[in-house]
């Protein structure tokens, strides 16, 4: 099942979305529609990740800035170390 969902666009956006229609030779609004998902699809898993690392560092679970910069530090050079856990 589809809804309808009214969105606002700069014309220059318009403009460069009408022509990505005419090059696929997909709707607008098939376009419009694959780019909303994707948007939230990445914010969903961004924010997911944010949650679950607030979690994690509010039980102790987080790793110092200064092991995370001494291996930092480490990168490119002979004595590279693992990552800090």
């Amino acid at each position: 099942m589809t809804e309808t969902l009214a969105v606002r666009l700069d014309s220059e956006t318009k403009k460069r979305l009408a022509a990505l229609s005419r090059q696929s030779k997909r709707s607008t609004s098939f376009l419009a529609a694959e780019a909303i998902t994707a948007y939230v699809e990445q914010e969903e898993w961004q924010l997911g990740e944010i949650v679950a690392a607030i979690h994690e560092l509010d039980a102790g679970e987080g790793v110092s800035h200064d092991k995370v910069a001494d291996w930092l530090k480490s990168w490119g050079t002979p004595t590279e170390t693992n990552p800090p856990r």
